[in-house]
Parts: structure tokens; sequence; C-alpha cells
């Protein structure tokens, strides 16, 4: 079920019949009479159970999609199904994904792909200040919630910061174990976010269809002192995350 859909405003058209049979399936799902991944009902018999037209609930049908209550696939085996819960991506709080996953109630899940101890590349020795030629920790993994793959995580970690951390049990929380077994966890990051589509290798990885989009996330996070420990480039998948930012008045005396 879509995460906090009890905070959304009322449907614009709630006492039309387009409307209704929106509020009808929106309560259904929301009380659990529809699981998320649940293919609803032909068009005809909801049509029917909700005393409306096909053409009105098709209508209806756009707008829970509109809202993230369904999702919709053509082709043969698809319909209408209800859509799994979103991950919400908070950027006004600093952690690791297993967090924010956990939070809201969902089991977290990694599933390793590579572990490499190799020189990091130009980019990621110029966001870690590092030398060009110094060795990172690569670790690529598919994050799940609830078994599904959500996000592709690729992480450098300056070696020479991390000694042995290759070798270390990397399926739970990273940053759990830099700061329990090196007393360096990230404090904070900065990330920038741009819209993606997926290729055939990611696409793959994600169980998502060539094309789908997707959320990119360049992260460089650093420690308590300053100094830069990770730099990650994270694909999330559209979805199944939404991005939450905080924002704030400017300071008085600042133009607006």
């Amino acid at each position: 079920m879509p995460v906090d859909q009890d905070d959304l405003p009322p449907h614009p058209a709630e006492a039309s019949l387009r409307g209704r049979a929106w509020r009808g399936v929106a309560d259904t799902i929301r009380a659990g009479g529809y699981r998320p991944g649940d293919r609803l009902p032909s068009e005809r018999e909801l049509a029917d159970r909700l005393g409306v037209s096909r053409s009105t609930l098709r209508l209806a049908l756009h707008d829970l999609e509109r809202s993230g209550f369904v999702v919709r696939r053509p082709g043969r085996g698809g319909g209408t199904f209800v859509a799994a819960p979103k991950v919400e991506r908070d950027l006004g709080s600093f952690g690791g994904l297993a967090d924010y996953i956990r939070r809201q109630g969902l089991e977290a899940g990694a599933r390793i792909l590579a572990v490499v101890l190799a020189p990091a590349d130009p980019r990621a020795a110029a966001a870690l200040r590092i030398d060009p030629d110094a060795l990172a920790v690569h670790i690529t993994r598919v994050r799940l919630a609830d078994g599904e793959p959500i996000a592709l995580e690729r992480s450098r970690f300056p070696a020479e910061l991390f000694p042995d951390l290759a070798e270390q049990a990397l399926g739970g929380s990273v940053y759990e174990l830099l700061r329990t077994r090196y007393g360096r966890a990230p404090q904070h990051a900065v990330e920038r976010i741009e819209p993606v589509a997926a290729d055939d290798e990611i696409a793959a990885l994600l169980e998502v269809p060539y094309g789908t989009p997707l959320l990119a996330i360049e992260r460089v996070a650093y420690d308590a002192a300053g100094v830069p420990v990770e730099h990650a480039d994270d694909l999330f998948r559209g979805d199944r995350t939404s991005v939450v930012v905080w924002t704030a008045h400017a300071t008085e005396g600042t133009a607006t």
C-alpha cells in the first residue's frame, strides 16, 4: 500500500461517479482488501461492483495510478495491480538505506555483486581526495525491500582509512560496520540527483523493463572531521522510491 496515502487531499472529483469509483478502490486497498501485488478484478467486474460504467472506471483507474495506488501492465499477463509501497528517501536526514527501509516497516536486504580492491577512477579519487593511483574498496550491491530489488549501490571507500574492509561481511549496513570496526562512520553527505533510464544491464539487475525511469544519486559522505569516506553512485527504481526534501524560509534580511 502506498506510503501515507491517508494524507492525500480529497480527490478533486470526489462527488462524481469517477471520484466514487476512485474512493471505493482506494479504501479497499487501505483496508487491506487488496494487498501489494494483487491483481484487481476485471474492468467489467469492478465496474459492476462499484456501480459505474467501464469508461468511468478506466478514468478512476488512471487517477489511482497517478496517486500511486496501482500500476497497470499491458500485454499478456497484464492488468491492474496494487502498487508496492514506495521507500521514502529523506534527504533531510542522513543514514544508510537499510535504516530508511526498516523505519518504513519493510525488511531490508542486500545482494552482493562485487567487492574489489582497486584504484579509484579519477572522479572518485577527486571526491575522496586521494591520489589517482590510491586503492579504494569498491562495493557493488543490489538493495532489497521485502526481497524485491529497489536500488543498485556502487560505493568506493578509501582503503587506507578502512583496511581489510573488503574482507568483512558486507551483507548488512556498511555504515554501521564503519562505525563499530573503524570508529569512522559517515556523518553528513552531499548528494546530487538526476533522472535516468535503465539500460539492459541495470534493468536485469533491478528486475525492471528496459527504459524504466530511475533516480541516480551521486553521494560524497564525510566523517565528523569533514574527511570524505565514501563516494557512491546509486540507482533507485522510480516506481519504488520517493524523495523527501525539507526546506525552510531564508534567514531574515535575505532576498526572496
